[in-house]
């Protein structure tokens, strides 16, 4: 058996090996999502919406505990979406301009909806099918790729794919495909985990001349 060959059985193992432990990855992912005091990214998001031209934004996004989120955009500049435990507040004038919307928060557990991560990482093992696809290198590191199609009714997308990293365990690529036939890509870069968070960061204020609708 030549060399080459031995390499590439190896290879096939290894892969095979990943396969089967799809929910082994994501359970690792979510353990170590659960386990963070707070977690802070750059992003960049882009959302393809076959009825409408693609939107592109980037900023920087920073979460502390179940409840507590804050993205807030450079581009678009000066757009926001931050979780401050009781609202989520809701700010894009490049589509609404001079009105923030308001939403209340949930209470006993993460503000979904706004917070991607939480969707797919809090208790997949009850909400997803994981399928193992394959690893990629994102940004010279080794990434497992993982398929979620929803196990339980009523949720937002209708299947999601994760690259998790398989050193750290933290996601650096999302990509969604909504209910409403849109693809929503979210890459992160530069995380910093477990760092203290000013309070002011969940602190939203009011552009003047904005004003506020409570939904």
């Amino acid at each position: 058996m030549t060399g080459r060959l031995l390499v590439l059985l190896a290879l096939m193992g290894t892969t095979a090996a990943h396969a089967q432990d799809a929910g082994a990855v994501i359970g690792r992912a979510a353990r170590v999502y659960r386990s963070l005091a707070s977690l802070q990214a750059d992003f960049e998001q882009v959302i393809d919406n076959p009825m409408i031209d693609s939107a592109e934004s980037r900023g920087t996004l920073i979460q502390a505990g179940n409840a507590k989120l804050a993205m807030r955009f450079t581009d678009p500049p000066g757009e926001a979406i931050v979780s401050d435990g009781k609202h989520v507040w809701v700010y894009t004038p490049s589509t609404v301009p001079d009105q923030v919307i308001r939403l209340k928060a949930p209470s006993g557990g993460p503000t979904y909806g706004y917070n991607l991560l939480a969707w797919l990482l809090d208790r997949p093992a009850e909400r997803y099918r994981p399928t193992y696809l394959r690893s990629e290198r994102i940004g010279g590191r080794t990434t497992d790729v993982i398929k979620l199609v929803p196990a339980v009714p009523d949720m937002p997308f209708s299947e999601a794919i994760i690259w998790l990293d398989r050193e750290d365990a933290l996601p650096r690529r999302l990509e969604i495909r909504e209910q409403s036939g849109a693809t929503r890509t979210l890459k992160l870069a530069r995380l910093r985990v477990n760092q203290k968070v000013p309070d002011r960061t969940f602190a939203f204020k009011v552009p003047a001349g904005a004003r506020v609708v409570d939904q």
